[in-house]
């Protein structure tokens, strides 16, 4: 990243994939190497807890209706809404998309002496944040393989899983804003050594990188 001096140290790898493309999976193994990992559906989900400026814009914007008896988003009805109302989806990411932005920063600078973070966005090319990642890694499996997991996941029928599908990027679309691919289709002993492969060709890029700045490369 290049907003600040700090973080110009830091080699960033954004982790994004498919919806059920294993990106977890992914981020799980990157982390049991002592990589940090900055996940934004978590971010999300910490930017609407109860007395946060995104919930009070969220109710603004959408009325107290979105908040539930406890004061909690009610993120079912919530999900209804922007899903049947594109505007309205547009919106909401209008609202909250600056202020995951800011947090995962804000967390990414935490890391300061890692050789390299993982931010994990799994809508990255479809909202264009973070384009100053230094990598990105796309978690890739044929969109067959998603739907069978989606509905072995969800418990939905083969329709559901493809709108699903439908409502994000393509898988065309994420391979070509790829730096790195790992193929997630195969058994789990290949993912690990992907991983690994992957880990130590970011570790060397973040030395030279380091170097570089110290003046010694």
């Amino acid at each position: 990243m290049n907003t600040d001096e700090d973080q110009n140290a830091i080699l960033l790898v954004a982790l994004t994939g498919g919806i059920a493309s294993g990106k977890s999976a992914v981020s799980d193994r990157f982390a049991q190497l002592g990589v940090p990992i900055v996940d934004t559906d978590l971010i999300a989900r910490q930017v609407v807890e109860p007395g946060s400026t995104g919930l009070d814009e969220i109710a603004r914007a959408f009325g107290r209706e979105m908040l539930d008896e406890q004061g909690r988003l009610d993120r079912g009805r919530l999900r209804e809404l922007v899903f049947a109302d594109e505007a309205a989806r547009r919106r909401l990411e209008a609202l909250l998309h600056p202020l995951i932005a800011r947090e995962a920063r804000r967390q990414v600078r935490q890391h300061r002496d890692a050789d390299y973070v993982i931010l994990v966005v799994p809508l990255l090319v479809e909202t264009g944040l973070f384009e100053d990642a230094d990598r990105v890694l796309v978690v890739d499996v044929p969109e067959s393989v998603q739907i069978e997991r989606l509905m072995a996941r969800e418990g939905i029928d083969a329709g559901r899983a493809a709108r699903m599908l439908s409502a994000q990027a393509s898988r065309e679309e994420r391979l070509a804003a790829a730096s790195d691919v790992i193929d997630n289709s195969g058994p789990l002993e290949r993912l690990d050594q992907q991983v690994e492969q992957l880990h130590a060709r970011y570790r060397a890029l973040s030395r030279r990188r380091r170097n570089r700045r110290s003046g010694n490369g």
